[in-house]
């Protein structure tokens, strides 16, 4: 069986610890913004573009570093897709908002990890461990 690859790439925003996460229309979970890069995108461009589509707010990019790459089975996929997030945190100006391809956005603690993809969940448990998340 041929394997799959979703390559997306996540802002990982921690406040008071907890991770902003947002809920897409028409999707019955929560993810890290971000998404998928077009075309020859960086990681930083798709990143960019991706946290402004979503949440009206700019990402500056001296401010943008790497926090890790994970894999998963994809959610809502068949078996054998996996998305592999690359996640960056950084600082942003302007104010959050959920933009129209956004139902709803919310501060997830690790208590709320069963509301996230396999994918996200992992990223969840490192930040739990780094005590991050609480």
């Amino acid at each position: 069986m041929m394997s799959v690859l979703i390559d997306t790439v996540a802002w990982v925003r921690v406040e008071n610890g907890r991770i902003l996460c947002a809920r897409p229309r028409g999707k019955d979970v929560f993810y890290i913004p971000g998404g998928k890069r077009e075309g020859r995108e960086t990681d930083l461009e798709t990143l960019l573009r991706e946290v402004e589509e979503e949440l009206t707010v700019a990402i500056l990019p001296a401010t943008v570093s790497h926090m890790g790459t994970y894999e998963a089975q994809a959610h809502g996929h068949p078996d054998g897709v996996v998305v592999r997030m690359s996640c960056y945190a950084g600082e942003y100006r302007g104010t959050l908002a959920a933009s129209s391809e956004i139902e709803e956005m919310a501060w997830f603690s690790y208590a709320d990890r069963p509301l996230v993809p396999p994918v996200d969940q992992l990223l969840f448990d490192d930040l739990r461990a780094s005590g991050a998340l609480a």
